[in-house]
């Protein structure tokens, strides 16, 4: 603290300062004398410290900054004197008749709400932000290394494009025709599109042109038709033959799901083979009986003895041994490069089963890509597994030989049409498979007697 005061008096003190206050020399050069005390403890620091003369000079230097602008001191002289040539002739005003009024003054309260300071506001920092400057500095510096190497942005190579085509002559823009031209062509108010008569570049730049829509979208998912024909033995008064040919099919759907409940049947029975207390006596001891088995005998008459220990260790090759045996692989290296320049050789008359051998390779490639290709289209009249359950067929809605309608009034109806529309829409892959959500209560439910029920028991 001693250091500041000392440097803020050694500023007021030089020559080059000017205070606006009167009292501030006479209050740094008639400052009383301080009382002595010890510094060394904390508590004394606040309590003796005298910093009024710094004080007095940071307010004095904020007075110059709001009266003035600035410090005194670094004001030009233009700003600060001006030279006195005496009265300025005044303007004569033209004598009217009528009387002559006050200066108008501005009202007492305009005055007050005028701002007296002149220190100007602080610069608005979010004013001069811009969103994404960074990205947009970043961008800007590599297009700026990219065309210094030569390589120009899409825009631009775009815009050169079209330029060069209109100077071609390619696709010249044509002038719109006016409305009141007895010669323009027929506009069909309800027909599907309208005419594009703007830049289709500028359409696709503004977003206004409808954006290509991929061919794979137009293609229906399933080639099935949305409403399939009934077979004719499923009519009102079919044919013998027809109805006979639809009960075959009947029964060969119903003896496929026989063979399913079967085979599930089958795997998940039990087996019925009870356990009796000789196998349970047999099971247990199994393993605690020795049998005695026979075992091979030497010449001398002695069974094998088994060997138990470490095995001998591998003796040490001589420089003789080792030498035979680099001789004998480099013999066996020269060999098999001398087979193979025999084989590269006997391929040579080998060429017409080499090709032969190509060939089938390319008919079995085509016949595989054909099997492929059909197995695609017969896959796209079937459907598919678009959820975790898979299509099941409808039962077929048929009648048996007895219960044939004579006319259309003895007719009953079968079937829903809704389930069939369902059934439709689910084969030809338009919906996945569903199944009815199960109705499950969130809370139990409770059940009271009312007072009228317990008075009549």
């Amino acid at each position: 603290m001693a250091a500041a005061r000392k440097h803020k008096r050694m500023a007021a003190s030089q020559p080059g300062f000017l205070p606006l206050k009167s009292d501030l020399d006479g209050s740094i050069s008639n400052a009383k004398r301080r009382k002595r005390v010890n510094k060394n403890k904390k508590k004394n620091w606040n309590k003796y410290s005298d910093i009024r003369d710094v004080e007095d000079f940071l307010d004095d230097v904020r007075l110059q900054e709001k009266a003035t602008g600035g410090l005194i001191s670094e004001k030009p002289d233009d700003s600060l004197f001006f030279v006195d040539t005496g009265e300025k002739e005044k303007d004569k005003q033209p004598q009217t008749t009528a009387k002559k009024g006050k200066r108008s003054k501005p009202l007492r309260i305009d005055l007050i709400l005028q701002p007296d300071s002149h220190i100007p506001p602080p610069k608005n920092v979010l004013a001069y932000q811009q969103p994404n400057a960074k990205k947009q500095r970043r961008m800007a510096e590599k297009a700026a290394k990219l065309a210094a190497m030569g390589v120009l942005p899409r825009r631009e190579k775009l815009l050169q494009l079209r330029r060069a085509a209109a100077a071609s002559g390619v696709s010249v823009k044509e002038k719109p025709v006016a409305n009141n031209n007895p010669e323009r062509p027929f506009y069909d108010l309800w027909s599907e599109g309208t005419p594009e008569t703007a830049d289709p570049f500028y359409l696709e730049q503004t977003k206004k042109k409808l954006i290509k829509r991929p061919d794979r979208l137009n293609e229906k998912p399933s080639v099935l038709p949305a409403i399939e024909v009934i077979a004719a033995g499923g009519s009102y008064n079919p044919d013998f033959f027809s109805h006979q040919e639809l009960l075959r099919e009947a029964h060969e759907v119903e003896v496929k799901k026989l063979k399913v409940e079967e085979k599930l049947a089958r795997q998940l029975a039990v087996n019925q083979d009870i356990a009796t207390e000789e196998s349970t006596f047999k099971e247990q001891v199994e393993g605690l009986i020795e049998e005695d088995e026979d075992q091979p005998e030497d010449a001398d008459g002695d069974a094998d003895d088994t060997v138990i220990g470490p095995t001998a260790t591998q003796e040490k090759k001589t420089e003789r041994q080792r030498k035979k045996e680099k001789a004998e692989k480099i013999k066996e290296l020269q060999r098999k490069a001398e087979r193979e320049v025999i084989d590269k050789k006997q391929q040579l008359f080998q060429l017409r089963s080499i090709r032969a051998n190509l060939k089938n390779q390319e008919q079995r490639t085509k016949m595989r890509q054909a099997q492929r290709k059909a197995k695609q289209e017969a896959e796209k009249s079937m459907p598919r597994r678009l959820g975790r359950l898979k299509y099941q067929e409808p039962d077929l809605d048929i009648q048996l030989s007895d219960e044939l309608a004579s006319s259309l009034r003895s007719l009953k109806p079968e079937g829903s049409i809704l389930k069939d529309r369902f059934k439709s829409l689910q084969k030809r892959n338009l919906i996945e498979p569903r199944e009815r959500a199960k109705f499950k209560r969130r809370y139990k439910l409770k059940y009271s007697e009312k007072r009228a029920f317990r008075e009549i028991q």
